[in-house]
């Protein structure tokens, strides 16, 4: 029925700019975990004490700050791949209606991807 095609072109439409949008947003947290990280993770930056650091029972401030960066780095990366599953499943769902041949269909998709990467 002609209603039902329209709302499939539509459903289409909105998974492509969900596809999109995911896809930057994966940038965007990719881009904050890189920034999560320390400069430095050499070894030596880790375990050598810091110059004014003379009490060594409270250990270097480098290697007690590494944890705190970790975790930061670790829920990042747990997110990213949360929306790179996603990411996943929607470009398939996209690909399997576009692999239904239908022109509108196509155009859908088309018209989608290129919305969600214009916003």
């Amino acid at each position: 029925s002609p209603a039902g095609m329209v709302l499939s072109v539509l459903v289409i439409l909105l998974l492509s700019v969900l596809y999109e949008a995911l896809k930057m947003g994966k940038a965007v947290l990719l881009r904050r975990a890189l920034l999560a990280l320390p400069r430095s993770l050499s070894q030596e930056a880790l375990t050598e004490p810091q110059e004014e650091d003379t009490n060594p029972a409270q250990g270097s401030p480098s290697f007690m700050g590494f944890p705190i960066f970790f975790h930061r780095w670790f829920r990042y990366h747990v997110g990213q791949t949360l929306f790179h599953v996603v990411q996943v499943v929607l470009g398939y769902m996209v690909m399997l209606a576009v692999m239904s041949y239908n022109a509108w269909i196509f155009l859908g998709a088309i018209v989608g991807s290129t919305l969600g990467y214009f916003v």
